[in-house]
This record gives structure tokens, C-alpha cells and sequence, in this order.
């Protein structure tokens, strides 16, 4: 039997839109969800168009939910479409004929809500259409690269865009239902609150991970991102060699690494393989690199990087045992949290070295040192690596983040405090 033209763009049609309405019930129906720690209003208040960026499974999906509910959006006003759906056609008519779809189901102009939009090639410039006609648009992506290349083309000036992480520390406590009053903390809640703690550190904050309490979810997701963020898009046949890449990262959060060691570790010879493979990790955000402050931005580049993972579970499940390294894994948890907060950040290294410094502007305005335990092992080596970052770029605080020490929230002198690393995690308000 034959089919013509037409025939077969009906069925085409017919099969799309059986796609759309599947995806809209699946979005649509009732979730157990927590506000995320992001202020929604300006972006739902916002003309621009709203991007959505993070690592897969770290929650887009159901921020959009939160958006649209917070919308209060009548059942013709919105349309939900999720393009990482084996069976779409990866071609930009996709993205009219859905609007198109929509319109003539629901009678009605949508807000659209599209999810991993950077499946679709070229989507900016039809979003850029919808947005010169008024169209409210919330779009999601999992590489930032993509998302940054095309918003520099069509969106320039016409976006307002979203980083989204993992649960942090707050996030994870809303979501079983914890509630801790850090001015009237009983040792009784104290205790509680270390062991909630503790258990964050384990998990991670990737929804599904907490709520099943599940790490053995890390592994596909690992496996995912891999596949289909870097291999897949980026048509790359040295599999195992990147792979081994993405492990020995798992394994030294917090570590300095040269090319020379991943070159060692991986069997690839190319510095330059090596560097490109480097920036596939990070444009998926499953790995970050933190550069050396200095003045040049040349010896920024040039200097040695420390790594970090997105969520303390990859390390946890993929890398080290945690028992031995919990320092490199609480190092890794403040500094994620650091770029949820907004924050520009390098590491020190001079004669002494000191784990984060905080750039506003042109200027260093904090200096933050982190130990799982303090005490007179390694007292010298972390205060006097966080006075060396104060000394030098003229600091007149510094803050010590520990787990365990004798003396909590005490004054080493009068410029310098130790406070629980998890009080600094929940504070409402920047500590004193």
C-alpha cells in the first residue's frame, strides 16, 4: 500500500500531535515538588526570554511545573514540549508545527514551556520570532555551550538566563520536611541537624538520588551525560579514553591536575584531545574547572585548575571512598554552593594556599579556607594559608568552614572565624 504526500503528512501530524498531548499529561500531572531556592517572580515578571541551564536531572523539568503553576496558567495557555524524546526529528519545522498544533487544539496563544531545546538546531531563531511577537518563552538546556552560542546570536539582549544545580544543603532539609532555627539550635536539634548533614554529604542533591536515596542512580546519569552530551553530540569515538577522563575527575575533587596526568591516565597523546575533552565535561556541567587567581587573565589560563563535580554524589559513588578524602568532598560541596550564590571564584597559591577567593568586580572581597577537621595537625597549614589570602589581596575577614573542631564560631583573632560548614550552607543572612 502507497501512501501520498499528503496522506503521509497527515499521519505525520496525527503522530506529532499524539506526542504533544502524551507529554503534556506526563508534565502536567500533580508533583510532590519544593520551591526551589531561586527567586521566580523577576523571571516569570520578565519579557525576555527565560533559559533554563544545568546539568541533566537536576530539576529543570520540574521548575518549569513550578512556573507554570505560579502562572496560574488556564489549560489553553500553555504548551509543554520535551525535545529529548527519541521520536522527534531534530529539525527546527518541529518547532512551528507544535506552536501551530497548539493553536488549533487549544484556540489559544501559549506561554511555551520547552524542555532540552538544545536538541533542535537552530531553535534560537524561531524563538527569537516568538519572542518579537510577544510569546512568553521558558526554555531548558543541558550544555552550555550550545545555549551560549546561539543566545549570542539571535537572543542577544533578549534573555535572561537561569544556572539551575542540584539540591544545595537548604533544598535538601525543605525537602524532608526539616526546619532548623539556627538562633534557638537545642543540642538536641544540633545533633540532628550533624546528622542530616552527614547524610547530604552521602547523597548529593540530585532529586531523584534524594528522594529514592538511591546513588546507584549516579551511574546512569554519569552514563548519559557521557553518551549523549559529549560522545553523541560531539561524534567522538575515543569512548573509553574520555570515560577514564570523567573517573579520574570523580576521584580527585578539590585536586590540581596537569594534561600531562590525563594524557598518562587516558592513553590520548593530543594535548589539544585532551583540552577539547576537557570543555565537552564542562559544557555539560558535570565537571568544573577553577583557575589560579592572578591579575593576568594570560596566567590564569596558563596556571594549573583545580576540578570539582557538579554534586558531591558523582565523587561519592564514582570516585574515592568518602571516609578517606570527606575534606575534598565538603571543599566540593562549599564551592558548588558558591556558584549557586553567584559567585566568581579562583583559589589562591603562593607560598601558602587557600581554597577560595571571591571576586566582585575588579576587587577580591572574600577569602573562604575549608577542613573537614581542625586541629593541631593541620592548624598552621589552613590559617595561615587563609591569612596569606587576606594579607594579599588586603582582606580584613576571613571565614574557616569546618565539620568538626573543638571550638566552633571562635575567633582565631579578631579578623578570622571558624563556623560549622552546614551553619554556612543554611544562614538565611551573610554571617558576621
Amino acid at each position: 500500500m502507497f501512501f501520498t504526500r499528503e496522506q503521509c503528512g497527515r499521519m505525520e501530524k496525527g503522530k506529532l500531535k499524539e506526542i504533544l498531548l502524551d507529554q503534556r499529561a506526563v508534565f502536567n500531572q500533580p508533583k510532590e515538588l519544593i520551591d526551589r531556592d531561586v527567586e521566580l517572580e523577576s523571571y516569570i515578571k520578565t519579557g525576555q526570554v527565560v533559559i533554563i541551564s544545568g546539568i541533566r536531572r537536576c530539576g529543570k523539568s520540574s521548575l518549569l511545573y513550578l512556573i507554570k503553576e505560579k502562572m496560574e496558567l488556564d489549560e489553553a495557555a500553555w504548551c509543554y514540549f520535551n525535545f529529548d524524546d527519541e521520536r522527534i526529528i531534530s529539525d527546527v519545522s518541529v518547532l512551528d508545527r507544535i506552536y501551530n498544533l497548539h493553536l488549533e487544539i487549544f484556540g489559544a496563544e501559549p506561554v511555551l514551556f520547552f524542555d532540552e531545546i538544545q536538541n533542535i538546531e537552530n531553535w534560537e531563531k524561531f524563538v527569537n520570532r516568538m519572542y518579537e511577537k510577544g510569546t512568553k518563552v521558558f526554555v531548558t538546556g543541558s550544555n552550555a555551550q550550545l545555549l551560549s552560542s546561539e543566545i549570542s546570536t539571535s537572543l542577544t539582549g533578549r534573555n535572561k538566563v537561569l544556572e539551575l544545580f542540584p539540591f544545595s544543603f537548604s533544598e535538601f532539609l525543605l525537602f524532608h520536611d526539616k526546619n532548623y532555627d539556627l538562633v534557638k539550635l537545642t543540642s538536641k536539634d544540633k545533633a540532628l541537624l550533624t546528622k542530616d548533614f552527614n547524610q547530604y554529604i552521602e547523597t548529593g542533591g540530585f532529586p531523584l538520588v534524594v528522594k529514592e536515596n538511591d546513588l546507584e542512580l549516579i551511574n546512569s546519569y554519569f552514563q548519559d551525560i557521557l553518551y549523549r552530551d559529549i560522545i553523541s553530540r560531539y561524534r567522538l569515538s575515543q569512548v573509553n579514553e574520555i570515560k577514564q577522563i570523567g573517573l579520574y575527575f570523580a576521584s580527585n575533587a578539590g585536586k590540581l591536575f596537569s594534561y600531562s596526568t590525563l594524557q598518562k591516565i587516558s592513553g590520548v597523546k593530543s594535548s589539544s584531545s585532551i583540552k577539547d575533552y576537557l570543555h565537552y565535561y564542562e559544557q555539560s556541567y558535570l565537571f568544573f574547572f577553577l583557575k589560579k587567581f592572578d591579575f593576568s587573565v594570560r596566567k590564569q589560563i596558563m596556571n594549573p585548575k583545580k576540578v570539582y563535580s557538579a554534586d558531591q554524589a558523582i565523587s561519592n559513588r564514582l570516585g574515592f571512598t568518602f571516609s578517606e578524602n570527606r575534606g575534598r568532598i565538603l571543599e566540593n560541596i562549599v564551592f558548588i554552593e558558591l556558584l549557586r550564590r553567584g559567585k566568581e571564584v579562583y583559589y589562591h597559591s603562593g607560598k601558602n594556599e587557600c581554597d577560595f577567593l571571591v571576586k566582585e568586580g575588579h576587587k577580591i572581597t572574600e577569602a573562604i579556607q575549608v577542613t573537614w577537621s581542625l586541629n593541631r595537625e593541620n592548624w598552621d597549614r589552613e590559617i595561615l594559608g587563609l591569612k596569606e589570602a587576606m594579607q594579599y589581596h588586603k582582606l580584613k575577614n576571613g571565614l574557616l568552614l569546618v565539620c568538626e573542631t573543638e571550638e566552633t564560631e571562635t575567633p582565631v583573632n579578631e579578623n578570622i572565624r571558624i563556623i560549622p560548614a552546614w551553619k554556612w550552607l543554611i544562614a538565611k543572612k551573610q554571617l558576621d
